[in-house]
C-alpha cells in the first residue's frame, strides 16, 4: 500500500465519520479522498460552480478542511468540451428529481468526462462497480439502459449521439465491431 492510499483511506476515514444515511455520501466521500491527495483529474471546486462547491462541503463535509484549489493542480478546459451542456441535460433527464445532490452529481460526472482514464478512475472513485451503483442510484433509468455492461463514459457519449441521430460505427452491431474490447469489458 502506498503513502498516497493511506493518506486518501486516512482522508476518507475522517470524511465519513459522521454517518449520514445517503449512497451518495459515501461515493463523494470517495471521490473527495482521492481529489485531496491529488490523484485525480477534477479541477478546483471538484469542476463544480464555486457555489454547489460550497453547498455540497456544507451539506457533507462541513467538518473537513477542503481546499478549493485541486492539489493536483490540473486544470481541465471546459472550453474543448463542446458537448458540456449536452451531457448535462442527458443526466438531467434521468436524474432522480428527489435527490438534492443530483445537480452535484452531474457537474462530478461531467468533469469526469473530460478526463483521459477510465470514468471511475478520473472521478476519483476506487473501482468500477462503485462507479456503477452510483449511476443505477442517481440515475436508473439512464444506467438501465446500459444492458451490455458498456464502458461508462463511451456509454454517456453514446446515448449523446443516439439522441443527435448520429451513428457514426460501421459497424452492423457491436458483437461485430472490431473495437468491442474497447467498449465493453473490465476495466481494471
Amino acid at each position: 500500500m502506498t503513502l498516497q492510499h493511506i493518506d486518501r483511506e486516512a482522508i476518507y476515514s475522517q470524511l465519513t465519520r459522521h454517518t449520514i444515511n445517503d449512497p451518495n455520501h459515501e461515493w463523494l466521500a470517495c471521490m473527495v479522498s482521492v481529489w485531496c491527495v491529488g490523484d485525480s483529474v477534477l479541477p478546483d471546486y471538484l469542476g463544480l460552480e464555486c457555489h454547489d462547491f460550497a453547498a455540497l462541503k456544507k451539506h457533507y463535509f462541513a467538518d473537513y478542511p477542503l481546499p478549493e484549489h485541486a492539489p493536483s493542480g490540473k486544470q481541465l478546459d471546459f472550453s474543448r468540451m463542446l458537448e458540456r451542456q449536452d451531457l448535462i441535460n442527458l443526466l438531467k433527464q434521468y436524474s432522480r428529481p428527489e435527490i438534492v445532490e443530483s445537480d452535484w452529481i452531474i457537474g462530478l460526472l461531467v468533469a469526469g468526462c473530460l478526463g483521459d482514464d477510465h470514468l471511475w478512475h478520473d472521478l476519483g472513485l476506487w473501482s468500477r462497480p462503485q462507479l456503477t451503483a452510483l449511476l443505477h442510484y442517481n440515475f436508473p433509468e439512464l444506467a438501465a439502459r446500459n444492458t451490455h455492461d458498456m464502458k461508462w463514459k463511451k456509454f454517456l457519449y453514446k446515448q449523446l449521439c443516439e439522441e443527435e441521430g448520429i451513428y457514426l460505427c460501421r459497424a452492423p452491431s457491436c458483437q461485430v465491431c472490431v473495437d468491442y474490447g474497447q467498449c465493453y469489458g473490465s476495466e481494471e
